[in-house]
């Protein structure tokens, strides 16, 4: 029998979408929070490289990472993010991902029935995550602008709150937050003595000169912030589940326990392709990303047809559009006729913590930007006929 802290962290979405999509041949998925773009060539030839000269892609590693990787990523989170790593207060860990990173934080911060306070719309598996560690999930919503609201925020906050969780730029609304909120975030944990966990997965992804801010470069924060780091979107590596996490120093030893236990060592050979990967740069993704604007731009003028029956607030980050519908119908619902009557699939905004109206997340990453502004074209068809 499932326990029942399983059975009650909610059922992810994506496989539902993915059983109705394969069910129905033809049909364009725009679910799924992926880039269309490979890893850089530098990626596999490393690996290969390694695999020839029988480096030991066979055997355990520090649990918090290779040094060889490990100071890839100081260098890079000093040179870009403005992170010093090697603050005496700060330490660095490589994840399986950023879904590892988040669940590492949330194991060694909390304890069962506290609390942690997630903006809405929010990333599921951030939700599922702390259900999952028996911690409750406060959801405070955002602004009409998918903005955090701080005053919402500040009173959220009880004896049992343990941190504040960011996501910017944002999945799932493309919002980027402002320097100034998230510094005002970072200041309110401090004050309250919690951690502020910025999830900066989709950094690069930036549009109409939106500019990313790491809330860890602020002075005196690497004692109460965690930063979560991935190579999954800006260099096409989501399967090979690789990130990082800057830390405070005094939880390097909690987390090290979790990682152990569920990891004992993040894997090799994704070392290696991270460590290829860095070693191109970032800028290396830049123009797949200006191309992903340019789909975003064409996505939005095409979901214009439905006039006031559907707002969008402007997204500058990330590849997602968050839509608001005017309708009485379920979200889940109609996300099932989308893919059965016009063959394309986008995900409920219920998923994402919406718990009143009618609301879909649609990515524009995942495939290429043919297929998108087809696959958008049917979702504007379908919303004509069933809203």
């Amino acid at each position: 029998m499932i326990s029942r802290r399983i059975q009650n962290v909610q059922a992810p979405v994506i496989p539902i979408v993915g059983r109705w999509t394969a069910e129905h041949p033809g049909t364009i998925s725009l679910g799924q929070g992926v880039v269309n773009f490979p890893p850089p060539a530098e990626v596999f030839e490393a690996v290969s490289r390694s695999a020839m000269n029988q480096r030991s892609l066979d055997r355990y590693g520090p649990v918090a990472g290779n040094e060889w990787l490990l100071q890839l990523i100081s260098e890079k989170l000093s040179r870009e993010n403005g992170i010093n790593a090697s603050d005496q207060d700060a330490a660095l860990v490589c994840t399986a991902g950023a879904n590892m990173g988040f669940v590492n934080a949330v194991l060694a911060i909390a304890d069962v029935d506290d609390e942690i306070i997630l903006l809405s719309p929010y990333y599921f598996n951030h939700h599922m995550a702390i259900e999952m560690v028996g911690c409750r999930v406060v959801v405070v919503p955002t602004d009409a602008e998918n903005q955090p609201d701080i005053d919402a925020i500040t009173d959220a906050i009880t004896d049992r709150t343990r941190a504040i969780v960011t996501v910017s730029p944002n999945n799932p609304t493309g919002a980027v937050y402002s320097q100034q909120d998230l510094k005002t975030i970072n200041a309110l944990c401090a004050r309250s003595g919690i951690y502020h966990i910025s999830d900066e997965a989709y950094e690069y992804f930036l549009y109409d000169g939106a500019e990313h801010f790491s809330a860890g470069s602020i002075s005196g924060a690497a004692g109460h912030t965690i930063s979560l780091f991935s190579l999954s979107k800006a260099y096409g590596m989501a399967g090979w589940r690789i990130g990082y996490s800057v830390v405070p120093n005094h939880l390097l030893d909690g987390i090290k326990k979790v990682q152990d236990t569920n990891l004992i060592c993040p894997p090799i050979v994704c070392q290696v392709a991270a460590a290829a990967a860095l070693g191109v740069g970032s800028n290396w993704s830049q123009q797949p990303i200006n191309e992903l604007g340019d789909v975003r731009d064409a996505a939005l003028q095409t979901l214009a047809d439905l006039g006031d029956r559907c707002h969008i607030s402007m997204p500058r980050g990330a590849f997602y559009l968050f839509t608001d519908l005017q309708t009485t119908k379920d979200d889940m619902t109609l996300v099932e006729n989308l893919i059965r009557q016009f063959s394309v699939a986008v995900l409920p905004g219920s998923a994402f913590g919406i718990s009143s109206g009618c609301s879909l997340r649609l990515s524009y990453g995942a495939l290429d930007a043919q297929s998108v502004i087809q696959g958008v074209g049917r979702l504007r068809d379908g919303l004509l006929k069933l809203l």
